[in-house]
């Protein structure tokens, strides 16, 4: 109940016109972004701005194109991806929509693949899609929201989720929560979803979603507590004037890459 009414307290927050992230937690820390390996930016961002309702990444400090939606930046890096989304530790990941049906009939309009509709772990109506790049992409009713789609979970697949769900709460300071019958965590109002599969899967580097990131507040301190507490860095914490922020980056235990960044948030 906790996680229901932070979360529709989030979305609340979110005017038909909005696409900014979600308030920081008491940690310090929120989501902010995916970022994409694709083959052609436009086609992404045709894809994310028509089916999704996503608003372009105008800000001129932008390192790369991309697009937002309600809670989360949406990075796009024209590289050919060397793998799909599925097959990876982190599976999909998923979004709030005011109307599946909808979606449905606008996706397969468009040429898109929408796998048949099923009744959630919370008891809505979700359906999954594989937008460009095959990046696979779960839907989960919402009528209560007043914008087309807002960002909602990261999925993760594994044989031991517990003890990732466990570092992701305890290293990187998300919350401890429960989504339907599975024990997640949450960054503000972005769901982490730590499900069993027995199916042995890879990291996402290099691959359609190459990393997720985190914006987090006082960046370098956050990066001196995560090296005190033995985890190694891929990247250091740096300063970069030019984009107006900084950075760090890592590897969670099942080989899922994160960005951390300081300033992101106004690139929207």
């Amino acid at each position: 109940m906790k996680y229901f009414l932070a979360c529709t307290l989030a979305f609340a927050l979110l005017s038909p016109l909005s696409a900014q992230l979600l308030p920081l937690n008491d940690a310090g820390i929120t989501f902010g972004h995916v970022h994409l390996n694709v083959k052609d930016v436009d086609v992404q961002k045709k894809f994310w701005t028509e089916q999704f309702g996503a608003k372009p990444l105008a800000h001129e400090k932008a390192a790369v194109p991309g697009v937002q939606v309600p809670g989360m930046i949406i990075l796009l890096a024209k590289k050919d991806p060397a793998h799909a989304t599925e097959g990876t530790i982190l599976d999909h990941f998923g979004f709030k929509v005011r109307n599946l049906e909808e979606m449905r009939k606008s996706l397969v309009a468009a040429g898109y693949r929408v796998d048949p509709e099923f009744k959630g772990t919370e008891g809505f109506p979700n359906a999954y899609t594989y937008g460009p790049d095959d990046v696979k992409i779960e839907m989960q009713q919402d009528t209560t929201l007043t914008v087309r789609a807002a960002s909602h979970h990261q999925h993760f697949l594994l044989a031991e989720p517990m003890a990732l769900r466990t570092w992701y709460v305890e290293k990187l300071g998300l919350t401890a929560t429960r989504r339907g019958s599975f024990d997640t965590a949450n960054a503000s109002g972005q769901n982490f979803t730590f499900g069993a599969s027995k199916t042995a899967a890879g990291g996402t580097r290099g691959g359609s979603l190459d990393h997720i990131g985190f914006e987090v507040k006082n960046l370098e301190e956050y990066c001196r507590k995560l090296e005190a507490a033995g985890i190694k860095l891929d990247s250091p914490y740096r300063k970069i004037p030019a984009l107006g922020i900084g950075i760090a980056f890592l590897t969670d235990p099942q080989g899922v890459y994160i960005e951390l960044t300081e300033g992101i948030e106004a690139w929207q």
